[in-house]
């Protein structure tokens, strides 16, 4: 008995889709993967050449109007190469606007507000990311909604309370007020939200961890990326502030840019020595980056790949 084999017939393709792609063809590109880069053509190049440019030239020019005097730097056209007073126009910046002291009472400032920011944002941002809590959406709310109010408003209030408290011309009321910020905890709280699985959290507890050693082994280690990248932000802010110290200080016991704002009172302020003050204000943020760069770069990579 002879058996009949059928030829075995495929599904017949609809008319609207698209032929198979080989691989390597036209319709076969893949897509790019994680740890894969593009190459950039001669536009990319020539774009990051004039945005490195466009970054780099106004520290450039702090530093040629630094080094000439009043005269050359208001010349037509000014000067586009260094000239030879820099030292001595430090030394007069340095001398008439106190910037020694100016420099350790910000340092003082910025390393406070920092190391406070970090601690209490990446506790708050734990807290509203992880923990269940009853009205943790409208606290939350509540935070974000802070961020809409000027703070110009909170100034009279603010002086009325340091002054009360007898803070007033020393750099507690400069400290006190920013110690948390509401972009902080928010920034902390989103970066948690991906980064920190609820599985390491419950692991640590059945190992019979308590929440210090769960924030301390667990949640620090995820949230240092993150933390990276706040620090530098706050200790930029922090350094670079002048509106409220302005108003809380005074000219005894200066932050930084209080003391910068000395220099241009008069009424009419050689520029090369502002120049001069501006450049050796700006010299710790580059020792700084330059030291963390590396852990703030990575950090920015961390966040941006997460999810």
């Amino acid at each position: 008995m002879t058996t009949t084999h059928t030829p075995y017939k495929t599904a017949p393709r609809p008319a609207h889709a698209a032929p198979p792609s080989r691989p390597g063809g036209r319709g076969g590109r893949l897509r790019m993967g994680a740890g894969q880069q593009l190459k950039g053509g001669p536009f990319t190049y020539l774009a990051l050449i004039v945005v490195g440019l466009g970054s780099v030239f106004p520290l450039y020019w702090t530093l040629v109007a630094a080094s000439h005097d009043q005269q050359r730097v208001l010349d037509d056209p000014p000067p586009f190469l260094p000239g030879g007073r820099l030292l001595s126009n430090l030394e007069t910046a340095w001398e008439q606007a106190n910037l020694g002291k100016a420099i350790v009472n910000t340092a003082i400032v910025a390393g406070s507000i920092t190391a406070a920011t970090l601690f209490f944002c990446t506790l708050a941002g734990y807290a509203f990311a992880k923990m269940r809590f009853r009205g943790r959406n409208v606290l939350m709310t509540a935070v974000i909604a802070t961020l809409t109010v000027p703070p110009q408003l909170s100034v009279v209030p603010l002086y009325m309370m340091m002054s009360d408290i007898g803070w007033q011309g020393d750099l507690e009321s400069v400290i006190f007020p920013t110690l948390v910020g509401a972009f902080g905890v928010f920034f902390m709280r989103q970066y948690l939200i991906e980064a920190l699985p609820y599985e390491l959290i419950e692991a640590a507890k059945m190992d019979g961890a308590n929440n210090l050693r769960i924030v301390w082994h667990v949640v620090l280690p995820a949230a240092r990326p993150a933390m990276m990248v706040l620090g530098m932000l706050t200790f930029v802010q922090a350094w670079n502030d002048f509106f409220w110290p302005f108003l809380a200080l005074n000219q005894e016991n200066p932050t930084i840019q209080v003391a910068l704002g000395q220099l241009s009172a008069s009424y009419t302020p050689d520029q090369s020595i502002v120049m001069a003050g501006a450049l050796i204000s700006t010299l710790p943020l580059l020792v700084v980056f330059v030291v963390f760069g590396k852990q703030i770069v990575g950090g920015i990579m961390a966040g941006a790949v997460k999810g």
